[in-house]
């Protein structure tokens, strides 16, 4: 199931594809029937693209999805790191981290989990549209970028707990 918008001899379509195969094989094999796999999902892999020496996509599978990233086939390898050993790549939106793994059949693979399990994901659809638009927010150099402060207010800094309570001071114009 990748992107049916790539070329055909791009090589990070490509690899997305070997990608795919390989996951295939492994929910067919060593994955089949194991309960955290959500059953009406399948295995995708949605917008590689090339960026530096490496290329980049979402791959999603019934038990996970996670942006990764591969050393493309005529590419200098990335500098050697043990399977496990967090690695930082530096995205357009700015530095991820990402976990090194081998996968049999493919080689190394750096992994950075976006959902698993998957069982929020009613259909194949809306998983493969969370992976699109994940990879759009990680190559948008604009998610970067602070929202501009009105000038007739100052801005107060809201700690991480309040933004995950949704608790806001109501003085600067925000929802409690």
């Amino acid at each position: 199931m990748a992107d049916s918008n790539a070329s055909d001899d791009d090589p990070a379509t490509i690899l997305g594809r070997r990608l795919e195969d390989c996951y295939r094989h492994i929910h067919v094999t060593a994955m089949a029937d194991v309960p955290i796999c959500n059953p009406v999902l399948g295995v995708a892999a949605t917008g590689f693209r090339v960026h530096g020496p490496r290329a980049f996509g979402v791959v999603t599978t019934p038990w996970f999805m996670s942006l990764v990233a591969a050393d493309l086939p005529d590419a200098s390898p990335s500098a050697p790191s043990r399977v496990g050993v967090t690695v930082r790549q530096v995205l357009p939106a700015g530095e991820v981290e990402f976990i090194v793994g081998d996968l049999p059949g493919f080689g190394r693979i750096d992994s950075c989990s976006l959902f698993s399990p998957m069982f929020e994901f009613a259909d194949m659809t809306a998983a493969m549209d969370t992976a699109r638009l994940a990879m759009e927010a990680f190559f948008d150099p604009a998610v970067l970028e602070p929202e501009p402060v009105a000038a007739t207010r100052t801005a107060t800094p809201i700690s991480r707990r309040d933004l995950l309570r949704g608790a806001f001071d109501d003085r600067e114009g925000r929802v409690q």
